[in-house]
This record gives C-alpha cells, structure tokens and sequence, in this order.
C-alpha cells in the first residue's frame, strides 16, 4: 500500500487526480477544514482507497507547513505521490488596484507553493523516491492583460517547477507539471456566472485528471492540456504585444 497526499484536500482537479490513483492506497487529504470532507472522502473510498485520512492544513499559514510535512512523512510515509492543488483564482479586476488582495493571490498561489513543494522535495529526496504533481496554468506560460496578477503566479510557479525538475535530476524524484487551459469547474464558476465565456479549447476537471494519470503513469515530466494547446502557445509567444494585449483572453 503506498500514500497519496493531496495539498488542498476540497480542490476538485485534486481530489479527481486521487481518485485515479487512489485504488490500493491510502488518500491523506490536507485542507483547512478537515472535519468537512465527508464528500471527498466517499469519492476515494468508492474510487478503492484503502483508507482516507484527513489532516489540517493552512496553504497560507507557511510557518506550519514544515511540522505538518514531517507528521506526515512520520505517520504515513513514506509517500508515494503529493499532489500540489490548492490555490484561488482571485477577482482579476480588483487585484489591478487593490494590493492587498494582488498581495493575497500572489501568496497563495506562488510563495505557499513554493513552501510546500520545497519541503516535499527535500522529504522525497531524503527518501530517493516520489513524484510532485504541481498545477500550473496556460495562463502563466504567456501572461495575459485580462488576468496578470493570476497569471504573473502561474508564470512563475512554473518556471520554478520547471527548474526544480532539473534539479532533482538523478535523485529518483519527480516533478510532474501539468498546464491545464481554461478548466470549467468550481473554481471558475463564479467567473462563468458573471458573464465570461469559457475560453477555447476548455477542459472539464475530469479531462484535467485523466490527462494528469496517464502523463504520471508514463513517467512524462509535463502535461498540456489538451495537449493541441501546446504548439498553440508556442505561435501565441510570437505574436507582438500590440497584438498580444488586445487579446480578450
């Protein structure tokens, strides 16, 4: 039986990820509500988890985040997979001129991921032994008028995943970073209800997670997804600023 923890236990595109590998393993689910999990925790169990456990976890709270990845590590370890899924979409327009809320996306979604991600390389290091699944976004692979606070954290949560792939090179360690499109779920309903429209080539957040198991199942170190989003952005990163900021997304 191996362990699968999940960092940001309510996350949708998380717990699906679990689901797919949850059959035979136990799932700790790690979120700031622990005690309200009964959903996800059902979803395992149906999916085959041999166990479900659930543990408090504050991404923002990063002076914790060392204790909490010891306990892990001490009461269910060794890990096998941690999948790195929390994070907040925030109001795009607001965080243009409010800075403590530009402040707050850019905490959640790029300094705490840095903080846990470091201190579950170091644990899988130590063991020579793990994979890392960390979300960035299309979004941060070139960063859009329409959402760059968001996007500026994407942008570098994967450059940092990218070169902490590299370095983990050789140690038995990896890092599997998957840029997912625009994803139609819970964390962009708000946005959707609002008026916007899902961008082209939109995923589901079970398209998401299957396309997430098959790349780790390969043992791929990057996912797009879907994939045509690939040589997409490759033309998209050529285009001229005039052009690129007119863009609506």
């Amino acid at each position: 039986m191996g362990t699968i923890v999940v960092f940001g236990g309510r996350s949708e595109i998380g717990v699906a990820t679990a689901q797919r590998l949850a059959s035979g393993n136990r799932v700790v689910l790690a979120a700031r509500r622990p005690d309200d999990l009964t959903a996800e925790t059902a979803a395992l169990e149906a999916a085959g988890a041999t166990e479900v456990v659930t543990v408090a976890f504050d991404a923002d709270d990063v002076a914790a985040h060392p204790a909490l990845v010891q306990s892990l590590v001490a009461d269910y370890g060794p890990l096998d997979v941690a999948v790195v899924a929390f994070g907040i979409l925030g109001d795009a327009q607001r965080a243009e001129t409010d800075v403590e809320h530009a402040l707050q996306i850019a905490h959640t979604d790029y300094y705490a991921q840095i903080s846990v991600i470091t201190l579950l390389a170091n644990a899988f290091r130590d063991r020579g032994a793990g994979t890392i699944i960390v979300f960035s976004s299309v979004a941060g692979v070139r960063v859009r008028r329409a959402n760059y606070v968001y996007g500026s954290t994407k942008a570098g949560l994967d450059g940092f995943a990218s070169g902490l792939a590299d370095a983990l090179q050789g140690t038995g360690v990896r890092v599997l970073l998957a840029r997912p499109g625009f994803v139609i779920g819970n964390m962009t309903r708000e946005l959707m209800e609002s008026g916007t429209s899902p961008a082209p080539m939109s995923v589901t957040t079970d398209q998401v997670a299957d396309a997430v198991v098959t790349a780790y199942r390969k043992g791929r170190g990057e996912v797009w997804i879907p994939g045509r989003l690939r040589p997409v952005f490759f033309v998209m990163r050529l285009l001229p600023r005039a052009i690129w900021r007119r863009l609506p997304r």
